[in-house]
């Protein structure tokens, strides 16, 4: 069995190193074990951990995965244990949706599900046709439900004009579209299941702007 965290994040941190925050929360993910999956000293039933994070708007494409290594210094002693138990995997995506390749895959499909650009449907064909993966009633009706609600937030923004080229075009826009129903479009978003980064990724706003948004009572 094995135990895994998923993070998405709209663009890659400036206060902080992504890294370091990825490390704690692998680390509280394994310690969290103790008492659940295993008692007292049991450590060899400790589940192999996966925290997987998805940092989107990135200036390029790119999969890395972080784990344990041994490095002998002095003598070659065989310390048994499983050092595969911590993996953490990051998935850096570009804005652009990556052209058919092998080595960007996984990366298509997850530029395909989570950009904000393409139709349903689109999304659909790519889904269904590149990676033979069937269209079931609910897959379209989450697909289409994320799609019309993103397109809701980006035409709520435009009437409030929030989508101006410059920043003091963007600030004033805020309060506008603030006062013409753009809290209620992203309010509309959080109750249906998407996480505050998410939602920031895809009206391209920062989290703590969309946080001031929600209504407090959906925030409990």
């Amino acid at each position: 069995m094995k135990a895994s965290d998923k993070e998405a994040q709209k663009e890659e941190p400036g206060k902080y190193y992504i890294l370091n925050r990825a490390i704690f929360y692998i680390g509280r993910i394994v310690s969290s074990q103790k008492g659940r999956d295993f008692v007292k000293s049991e450590y060899n039933k400790m589940k192999r951990v996966y925290s997987i994070w998805i940092c989107m708007n990135m200036k390029e494409n790119s999969l890395t995965q972080i784990y344990l290594a041994k490095k002998d210094i002095i003598g070659l002693h065989d310390w048994k244990g499983d050092l595969e138990l911590l993996n953490i995997i990051m998935i850096g995506m570009a804005e652009n949706l990556p052209e058919k390749e092998e080595n960007y895959e996984l990366h298509r499909l997850l530029s395909a599900l989570l950009s904000s650009s393409l139709e349903a449907e689109e999304k659909l064909d790519i889904i269904e046709k590149e990676y033979d993966i069937p269209i079931e009633d609910d897959i379209r009706e989450e697909v289409e439900e994320m799609c019309n609600l993103s397109q809701g937030i980006k035409e709520k923004a435009f009437e409030g004009g929030y989508l101006m080229g410059q920043e003091e075009g963007r600030e004033s826009g805020y309060a506008e579209g603030k006062q013409n129903g753009y809290a209620e479009a992203i309010c509309m978003m959080y109750k249906s299941g998407l996480p505050i980064e998410q939602i920031a990724g895809i009206i391209k706003m920062s989290t703590d702007k969309v946080k001031e948004l929600v209504k407090p009572d959906l925030m409990d």
